[in-house]
């Protein structure tokens, strides 16, 4: 095991992996920027390091910054969370190179699932079922698109291959605005993400979004461990995730799991990754990877009993999956709602001091938070300051317990998605369950205050 691990990330996150260090005696070197001077963890902190303003390609996307950091604290491992550089090669490239263990997959697995036509070729090798599209990037023959969208059919969505977060997405309805599409979004991912290539794929009408939790370690051992729904999004972007998905019949999710984690060793991965879904009409269709930990892995972690991230920092370590797949068990029902410094109808970010935190408790509440009373929430980032996870027995209890949840906690001096969120608990489609990835733009376009 390592004895010191440098957390190269800010907010929940990075409280989160600082708390799995001190379970496992390994020291945690926290880096910060001069925005998250007076955030809890690095109040918390044993060591830590300031690495840079605010602005975040001079601090936390600072790959010389990073590294210089953990050579003067002589930390073994970088820990990169999620966000800024989790799933960038390059960046675990170089912390190899410089002589430290990437607490995550190798650059190789990163390039490969970072590039959505790359994976996806990869998935289809490893009999992963993918949505119909394109066999890999589009031509620039406006011929070729023209007779790939026939066969594809109608509506389409055109995406960017480097693209994530739900950006560099287009979709098109008609063969008239097919072409200016296409180059519409290469330019797009030019500027975005360096990377003009584009693909296309069947723009499936009325998907969920079904995600499969993997740990695999160095030994050439992976297992599943269950699935999240994660169809309550706005813009692509998540606001509430449940596991396990409602509705959906095991024998199919233990089909999909067993096939993730043949197409994890056929490809060497290593350390925790999430495989997304489409789901419809009883069919999975593979999306893309991440692969790195997730904002919602605390509902599977209530699901299964398993640590996430002390696995993540324990295979970094070359130890073997403490466990089989068929230790792995499937109990009751969690859900997490992403609070969110932001006004509750319009989205607009609320930066800002917080007056009050009150937090709620109870049996089968966990709070994953770095916010406290007086802590003042930073402009700079993105606007997640903590989620409410909770566990019951049946998907009913979760739904009470949340209900409950929401209704003691108290955040004032910002504006925050709370109010959002206990309008939702108690939606009827939301609480029988199943709805798809168009049903929360659906509902407030109908709640517009």
């Amino acid at each position: 095991m390592f004895k010191k691990i440098l957390v190269a990330n800010r907010g929940e996150i990075a409280l989160r992996i600082q708390r799995a260090c001190r379970e496992l005696g390994v020291k945690a070197v926290m880096v910060y920027s001069e925005a998250d001077r007076e955030a809890k963890y690095v109040k918390l902190a044993e060591e830590a390091v300031c690495i840079g303003p605010a602005p975040s390609p001079l601090s936390y996307l600072n790959m010389p910054a990073i590294i210089s950091a953990a050579e003067v604290t002589d930390a073994e491992a970088i820990h990169p969370g999620y966000g800024f550089l989790s799933e960038n090669a390059d960046f675990a490239e170089r912390v190899e190179k410089s002589g430290f263990q990437f607490i995550g997959p190798t650059p190789e697995s990163i390039r490969i699932m970072g590039d959505k036509v790359s994976a996806k070729q990869a998935m289809i090798r490893a009999g992963v079922p993918c949505v119909p599209g394109s066999e890999g990037e589009l031509p620039d023959d406006p011929v070729q698109i023209r007779r790939i969208a026939k066969a594809v059919g109608y509506p389409v969505i055109i995406k960017a291959a480097g693209g994530g977060g739900g950006r560099g997405m287009r979709v098109v309805h008609t063969e008239a605005a097919l072409v200016n599409a296409v180059q519409m979004t290469k330019a797009e991912a030019g500027a975005a993400f360096g990377n003009p290539a584009v693909y296309m794929e069947k723009f499936l009408q009325n998907p969920r979004h079904i995600e499969i939790q993997i740990l695999a370690d160095k030994h050439r051992n992976a297992v599943y461990l269950g699935e999240r729904d994660c169809s309550m999004q706005r813009r692509h972007q998540k606001v509430i995730e449940e596991a396990p998905a409602p509705g959906i019949p095991r024998k199919l999710i233990e089909r999909i799991g067993e096939r993730c984690v043949a197409a994890c060793k056929k490809i060497g991965y290593r350390g925790a990754g999430t495989f997304e879904f489409l789901y419809e009409n009883g069919e999975f269709y593979f999306i893309e990877m991440n692969t790195r930990v997730q904002v919602e892995h605390p509902v599977t972690e209530w699901i299964t009993g398993v640590d996430i991230v002390k696995t993540q920092i324990m295979v970094a370590a070359g130890e073997k999956l403490p466990f089989t797949q068929r230790q792995i068990e499937i109990r009751g029902h969690a859900i997490e709602c992403r609070v969110n410094a932001e006004d509750p109808y319009k989205f607009t970010p609320s930066p800002g001091r917080i007056t009050t935190w009150h937090a709620p408790g109870g049996p089968g509440v966990r709070v994953d938070s770095h916010a406290y009373t007086n802590y003042y929430v930073p402009p700079n980032y993105d606007s997640m300051i903590g989620k409410i996870i909770v566990h019951g027995d049946t998907r009913e209890e979760a739904l009470a317990r949340m209900r409950t949840a929401l209704s003691e906690t108290v955040i004032e001096g910002i504006n925050t998605n709370i109010p959002l969120h206990r309008e939702l608990m108690v939606d009827a489609k939301f609480t029988t369950g199943g709805t798809n990835i168009h049903y929360l733009e659906e509902w407030l376009a109908h709640h517009k205050r």
